[in-house]
């Protein structure tokens, strides 16, 4: 009997799946040279939606807030892109970075209203959030109400936005994976799992949530300014629509909510079984929520969490054949 407590099996498994998901990134970076447009335009979008998940991930698995205003935050950064874009000679990355931090100081604006509620209150408040703000931007003719606004610039062609669309997913899954190797991991974690006994152990709790909200408005808010780049107009009912918030929590729930790689993995399988079922638009959503249930009763810790546990089960399995 080992007097360790790691789990046999369990520390390999990690490292294959970080070897696969680095060989994934780098399989990505080689799509605009094997493919051609309708490719790059659906790499783009599976990059899109990762950075998206790796951001909502950090806030709901690893600190346990539950937010369900992703639209709220990408129509922010889209906003920021196109009107800084089409009043200044700013550079391109100054607009991506533009597009960050309006919704990072607006997380920051509304967190101690918000943070007041917890768990399904603070989900609910996190909804009604959203839905206000895209109201508000319908109604408010200086941003161009509900016709939105049109770029000056010129589209990129698309091999040019995936080239852009994938260091940010990149960056953002360095800056959280940094984050969760860090001291500051426990604190979120000792949040997530308990607040209060968080706050009596010494973890200021709201500068804690306070950072993991920001983060994550920021990194969303940037990928919002991807896709004011890449429409080159945007409008209140797109940019702040329910559906980010829909394809983001199902692609985490899917991939494995508190996993490092579940973002990435249920990005896949979710733009994969989109594109499977594109010839059946009435039975798409039907059969995308069959397959999150499934994932939700066979795989509670998502397909990430189930590919980890497989080898562990294994060896015990050996090991008491052994004995």
């Amino acid at each position: 009997m080992s007097g360790s407590g790691a789990r046999p099996g369990q520390g390999g498994a990690a490292r294959g799946a970080l070897i696969a998901l680095l060989a994934a990134v780098v399989l990505l970076a080689l799509v605009p040279y094997l493919f051609g447009t309708y490719w790059q335009q659906l790499g783009f979008r599976a990059l899109q939606l990762a950075t998206l998940a790796i951001a909502w991930n950090l806030l709901a698995g690893y600190t346990g807030q539950v937010s369900l205003g992703t639209g709220a935050f990408v129509g922010l950064g889209a906003y920021a892109f196109a009107l800084l874009g089409n009043h200044s000679a700013a550079p391109l990355p100054v607009l991506l970075l533009a597009g960050g931090a309006v919704p990072a100081v607006f997380a920051v604006l509304v967190s101690p209203g918000l943070f007041r509620l917890r768990g399904l209150y603070f989900t609910i408040g996190s909804l009604a959030l959203a839905e206000a703000l895209r109201i508000l931007m319908v109604n408010l003719s200086v941003f161009g109400g509900a016709s939105g606004i049109v770029l000056r610039a010129a589209t990129p062609p698309f091999y040019a936005l995936y080239w852009l669309a994938l260091p940010v997913m990149v960056l953002a899954l360095a800056l959280v994976l940094v984050l969760l190797h860090s001291p500051v991991s426990l604190s979120l974690r000792a949040v997530r799992d308990d607040e209060d006994v968080a706050r009596q152990m010494g973890v200021r709790s709201f500068r804690v949530k306070l950072g993991a909200f920001a983060l994550t408005a920021f990194i969303t808010g940037v990928a919002g300014a991807l896709q004011s780049l890449k429409l080159g107009a945007i409008e209140p009912y797109g940019a702040f629509g329910m559906s980010w918030t829909i394809d983001t929590v199902a692609i985490v729930i899917i991939g494995g909510i508190a996993t490092r790689g579940g973002p990435l993995l249920g990005t896949l399988l979710y733009v994969a079984l989109g594109e499977s079922l594109r010839g059946l638009p009435e039975l798409h959503n039907a059969i995308a929520a069959l397959v999150l249930l499934i994932v939700i009763r066979v795989a509670p810790q998502g397909l990430w969490g189930l590919l980890l546990r497989r080898p562990w089960r294994r060896a015990t399995a050996a090991e008491a054949s052994d004995a």
